[in-house]
Formats: C-alpha cells, sequence, structure tokens
C-alpha cells in the first residue's frame, strides 16, 4: 500500500472523523461499508473505491451508448428481422 498526502478542507476533515467514529460501533451501515473500526485513512480508501466504481461504470454506460447510436440502425434491422422471422408461421 502506498501513503499518499492530500490537502483536505477544515470541513470535510471533520465529517470525515465523524463518520469514522460514528461507524466505529457495530452497525450495518458500518458492515456494508466495510468500515466498522474504521478510521480516516479507511474512510477515504472505502469512498474512493466507491468513487473510481462508479467513474468507471459511467464511462463503460457512455462507451456502449456510442456503440449503440453508432450501429443504431444495424441493430433496429436486425430486430426488426428477428420479429418477422419468429412471427412466420
Amino acid at each position: 500500500m502506498k501513503t499518499i498526502a492530500i490537502s483536505i478542507d477544515e470541513a470535510t476533515l471533520r465529517d470525515i472523523d465523524r463518520i469514522a467514529s460514528g461507524l466505529r460501533a457495530v452497525s450495518s451501515s458500518a458492515k456494508r461499508l466495510g468500515t466498522r473500526g474504521a478510521n480516516r485513512s479507511k474512510v477515504i480508501r472505502t469512498a474512493l473505491r466507491e468513487y473510481v466504481a462508479r467513474q468507471q461504470r459511467a464511462q463503460r454506460e457512455e462507451r456502449e451508448r456510442e456503440v449503440y447510436a453508432r450501429h443504431r440502425r444495424t441493430l433496429l434491422r436486425q430486430a426488426r428481422a428477428l420479429v418477422e422471422e419468429q412471427a412466420e408461421p
């Protein structure tokens, strides 16, 4: 694991401390977040992992939208052909 230094405003740091201390108790949210017994570093790592996962998912969805838009007519033709084929007695 690497150590990095970041600058963070006081209000955010207070929020992180409150989350870390509040989630030390056994709770469903602490278990879900994997922050039971958390410290600042663990809270920040968890938040960053969730952020990175959301960004990756958004990028993947955007690529899929672009592919769909580029091939929309072909996909529509194929779908119509399939429906027509299945509709024949």
